[in-house]
């Protein structure tokens, strides 16, 4: 009997082990005003948050803490970059291991914050504040807001981090620049000028090159971030959105969705090597830390892509919901 009593116990703590170790993918669904919780195994979806929201007053991007519990998720407005219509002003706190929304942070006025991105190195949550022209700075625990970098351009829309956490670039969509900031002086170092309009980022595994399309022309700048300087200029086979970079800095993955494909960009060559067809109007990439796998949130077929990096095909396509956008991977 004591033995069979050992053996359930052993048996029950295998089983929590192998839950708190599980992974997710989190989608957040524009058009629905939810996030879709996905096992990246299974390829399904397995559970689904409502934002709680007013109608059309929603989300684009989320970010979750190391642990895997926690998930920040700034609601944006009922609009897109550039429209009138309400400005959000908060930014929500969900447990993931309950789905429950379980507090808010009001950034006191409208600011349509957009992108979260937490470092990994500090846990500091960084949210870019569109109509403010900055980056606040959170501390997690306390859930304020502690300080801000200013960009010193208007329509900042998405961040990248260097690895270290010591650098911020972000995407400023008009007037088209890139902002370089001093995350510990908390300080704008250089606006680069791209373009008439550019809206998202992605960073080298070395961090040596930043990447931001140009979005009136299909091409994409390389941006040496030693000089923060222009360094050359991709063509693309259509206007570039999301972007990654694989974890070994040979491949940058990015978004067309224009022809609703993914370009693979040679980084040693320095072009586009091959496109892979997605589902309609690919938005965002996120690289599963593995590194064996891509996902890309395709908006207008509300799905998310699956590519095998090996042979560089797609081999599932995941239902979610309206306007897959944002992405985010949680560790638990």
């Amino acid at each position: 009997m004591r033995n069979q009593i050992t053996l359930v116990i052993a048996t029950l703590f295998t089983a929590l082990g192998s839950a708190a170790s599980a992974q997710s993918l989190i989608v957040v669904n524009q058009e629905s005003a939810t996030v879709s919780i996905v096992d990246p195994d299974a390829m399904t979806v397995t559970a689904t948050i409502d934002e709680k929201q007013a109608p059309q007053v929603h989300a684009h991007e989320a970010a979750v803490s190391p642990d895997g519990r926690t998930l920040y998720l700034p609601i944006y407005g009922d609009t897109g970059i550039g429209h009138a219509g309400v400005d959000g002003r908060e930014l929500l706190f969900v447990d993931l291991p309950s789905r429950k929304i379980t507090g808010s942070l009001d950034f006191g006025h409208g600011v349509r914050p957009h992108l979260p991105v937490v470092d990994p190195n500090t846990g500091l949550v960084y949210v870019t504040n569109e109509l403010d022209k900055r980056v606040a700075i959170i501390d997690p625990k306390s859930r304020a807001v502690i300080g801000a970098v200013p960009t010193g351009a208007e329509g900042t829309h998405m961040l990248v981090l260097s690895h270290d956490g010591r650098f911020g670039y972000t995407a400023n969509v008009k007037p088209g620049s890139l902002s370089v900031l001093d995350l510990v002086a908390r300080k704008t170092l250089a606006v680069i000028p791209i373009a008439d309009m550019a809206q998202r980022v992605a960073i080298s595994a070395d961090d040596r090159m930043v990447f931001i399309s140009d979005n009136t022309r299909p091409r994409l700048a390389v941006v040496d971030t030693a000089t923060h300087s222009v360094r050359q200029w991709i063509d693309l086979p259509g206007l570039g959105y999301g972007a990654a970079a694989t974890r070994d800095g040979r491949w940058l993955l990015i978004a067309i969705p224009s022809v609703n494909a993914v370009a693979l960009i040679d980084l040693r060559a320095m072009k586009v090597e091959r496109t892979i067809p997605v589902a309609e109007a690919p938005q965002e990439i996120l690289i599963r830390p593995d590194g064996r796998t891509a996902y890309v949130s395709c908006a207008g077929s509300g799905s998310v892509a699956v590519i095998d990096i090996a042979s560089w095909k797609p081999v599932r396509n995941i239902p979610t919901a309206a306007g897959a956008d944002g992405l985010a991977w949680a560790n638990r």
